[in-house]
């Protein structure tokens, strides 16, 4: 076969160059030029093997829901679709220091009971991944089927991960990647982390890990705007992306699915950032939940959909006079330009003169809203903290508001409702009781 070779190929236009430039010759467009493995020589591609492929019947396939494996973990089995498929590979990215490694390392603990496992980590040494072994309390016995490589450069990960395979019982049942942005290979010139690299190296492992079945998750990093870094592509390689998410400061993190072959993507898994690692919380409304609520005024408790679970959150608002020209709107956990429809709505149609006042709304437990369900409540949090006037803590406010102030109605309200009356909410406003927004102000709002 010949020797491989790489050139700098823009993925605009097609230019090729020998070296980067800037700016395109071809079409003038910067950054464009990525460097990419060509072959020496022109390639026959056409197989040369003997056996003839075949188009298989769709009856004849074996289902492969059968064949997950649990990691132990209910959350992550939750978000993964019922648990790790063989041969799939996972990309998991978040901000730094926010529990990715831990995450991994707790579901390696609970596998390497029963299986073999590589974690390769260009990042950390071995001490330091054995520093936090031991502050997540691996015992012996998981921790003598777990075997630590300290590379970088993909050729040589993937050459032992095959001799590990020639060794029967040994080989590797499942690998761990930390991160994909630290690869390398000796066929690109560019640096770890560039586009190049990336990609080539994620698709080495991949191949690796197809051909081999063996479950691989990357760790991968993110830029400054918070999306995964790296180019798009390396989202489309593999088969699931997860994002962990959460404050750095708070406890709260959420692991949500935003691409899964084998699964939903509207799922989440809730844990808590403790002293000894991750804990699964098993009932989040109690954690978004303020202990011992009372009638105050901007304060609202509503009821959301995170996938098939429905969560219970509380909703504050404050109103106050603005020493500004422009009046303020600051939102925590909800979007802002939603902030500001929701208040030009309850200005015109709810007939509530918020234009010489600053709003402020915040979701408490540092849950980020993004469903329209929460329209009703956080419209019903602003209308109290104006008027100076709290609404019954026993009352589940949910809804979407249209721009005509009517109150649509919300999916699954019957879930939502049933969680409501279970965490003791006795009184509920959904678009079953009231029709539009200025309805449920004067429902709930005593003037």
């Amino acid at each position: 076969m010949p020797k491989s070779i790489s050139k700098f190929v823009c993925q605009q236009c097609g230019y090729e160059s020998t070296g980067w430039l800037g700016r395109c010759p071809g079409c003038g467009t910067w950054n464009s030029l990525v460097e990419t493995i060509l072959a020496g020589q022109k390639q026959d591609r056409r197989s040369s093997s003997k056996e003839k492929i075949k188009p298989q019947a769709l009856s004849e396939i074996k289902s492969i829901f059968n064949k997950r494996l649990s990691t132990k973990i209910t959350e992550f089995d939750r978000v993964l679709g019922g648990g790790i498929v063989p041969g799939s590979v996972t990309l998991l990215a978040g901000e730094p220091g926010i529990g990715k490694s831990t995450l991994l390392l707790q579901m390696v603990a609970n596998l390497a009971l029963n299986k073999t496992v590589v974690y390769v980590s260009g990042e950390e040494s071995a001490g330091q991944v054995k520093i936090r072994a031991e502050r997540l309390g691996i015992s012996a016995k998981s921790a003598s089927n777990v075997f630590f490589l300290s590379e970088t450069e993909v050729d040589r990960v993937i050459e032992v991960l095959t001799d590990l395979g020639q060794t029967g019982a040994k080989g590797p049942q499942l690998l761990i990647i930390d991160s994909i942005q630290t690869m390398w290979t000796s066929d690109l010139s560019g640096t770890a982390g560039s586009v190049g690299q990336v990609r080539e190296c994620a698709a080495r492992l991949l191949n690796f890990a197809k051909s081999f079945e063996i479950p691989t998750f990357f760790i991968g990093h993110v830029n400054k705007e918070g999306a995964i870094a790296g180019p798009m592509v390396l989202s489309h390689l593999v088969d699931t992306v997860l994002f962990f998410e959460g404050e750095r400061y708070q406890s709260l993190r959420i692991l949500r699915g935003i691409k899964n072959r084998f699964g939903p993507t509207d799922e989440v898994g809730v844990f808590s950032m403790e002293e000894k690692g991750l804990m699964e919380v098993q009932n989040p409304s109690v954690l978004f939940l303020s202990a011992g609520r009372e009638e105050t005024s901007g304060s609202v408790v509503c009821a959301l959909m995170e996938g098939s679970r429905p969560l219970l959150i509380e909703i504050q608002a404050l109103v106050v006079p603005t020493q500004l020209a422009i009046p303020r709107r600051v939102s925590a956990g909800v979007d802002l330009n939603r902030l500001q429809l929701l208040v030009a709505v309850l200005s015109r149609r709810a007939g509530i003169p918020l234009g010489s006042f600053d709003v402020f709304v915040n979701v408490v437990g540092g849950i980020k809203v993004s469903e329209r369900g929460a329209d009703l409540a956080i419209c019903l949090a602003i209308a109290s903290a104006w008027a100076d006037k709290s609404i019954d803590p026993k009352v589940c406010i949910l809804g979407e508001v249209g721009l005509l102030g009517e109150v649509r109605l919300v999916g699954q309200l019957e879930k939502r409702l049933k969680e409501a009356r279970r965490l003791g909410f006795t009184k509920s406003v959904t678009p079953q009781t009231t029709k539009t927004l200025q309805e449920a102000i004067k429902l709930l709002i005593s003037k």
